[in-house]
């Protein structure tokens, strides 16, 4: 247990020294914040002009979220530097000399992250969801307290920090940040969203993480998934504990 405390010490250091994954972070609450704002302020002078049936399924919530998608960029980029950093610059063998227990050491570098990532997260969707509903304004917007809203704000923080879990997971599998980055982002800001829209593929796309967990941030439900809020973030979860399944399995068997 004294082994485990010091290693988690020893990765705290590690993470808030590196100034690029402060930085990510701080990335992620300004875009996530501002570009909801901005989205809600649109929507709040185009209201009028919507059709009736996007006025009658608007949700003021999952709204306030739309910058989500170009923050959860910055936390990708904070998962992987937090895990391939190392593997970069060849610190790694340093580490796995210091801590031969290399599930120890995987796992307390992973606990440390998400912890930080969640709660960043958190600030972030609840700061998100006030701004947002204050630029929609008294007759759009909703209260914390409404069905389903408080639901939808702790689930964008949960959603948030699986994505940087994720993408943690992806970076121990492959070691290489330009790899893992030149995988993930193209995936979740292109390939993920095209999937999702064509009719061809759509049924597919509701499958893959980003698509299932963005459910949770939902609180008028059109029923376009055949899942729930909380089943969607399920499906998320285990797309999680495989990618980091398989990042703990890379680094058992290969050598540093």
């Amino acid at each position: 247990m004294a082994v485990v405390s010091q290693v988690v010490g020893s990765e705290w250091t590690k993470i808030r020294s590196v100034r690029s994954t402060v930085w990510t972070l701080g990335i992620a609450v300004v875009v996530t914040v501002v570009l909801g704002a901005l989205i809600c302020l649109l929507v709040k002078n185009d209201f009028g002009s919507m059709p009736a049936r996007e006025r009658l399924t608007f949700d003021a919530t999952n709204t306030a979220f739309a910058g989500m998608g170009l923050g959860q960029l910055a936390m990708i980029v904070f998962g992987v530097l937090v895990v391939s950093n190392e593997y970069s610059t060849g610190m790694i063998r340093t580490s796995l000399a210091a801590v031969p227990q290399r599930g120890t050491f995987l796992f307390s570098k992973l606990a440390v992250a998400t912890v930080l990532a969640f709660v960043v997260a958190l600030v972030t969707g609840f700061l998100t969801f006030f701004v947002g509903q204050a630029m929609l304004g008294p007759d759009l917007r909703v209260a914390l307290g409404d069905p389903g809203v408080l639901r939808a704000v702790f689930g964008g923080a949960l959603y948030m920090t699986l994505i940087a879990l994720f993408s943690m997971g992806v970076a121990a599998m492959l070691r290489s940040p330009m790899l893992s980055l030149g995988i993930l982002m193209p995936f979740f800001f292109l390939i993920s969203n095209i999937l999702g829209t064509v009719s061809a593929t759509r049924k597919i796309g509701r499958y893959l993480p980003d698509q299932a967990g963005q459910q949770i941030m939902k609180v008028v439900l059109t029923g376009d998934a055949p899942y729930g809020p909380w089943a969607g973030l399920g499906i998320m979860a285990l797309w999680v504990v495989a990618a980091l399944a398989g990042g703990y399995l890379m680094l058992k068997k290969r050598d540093a």
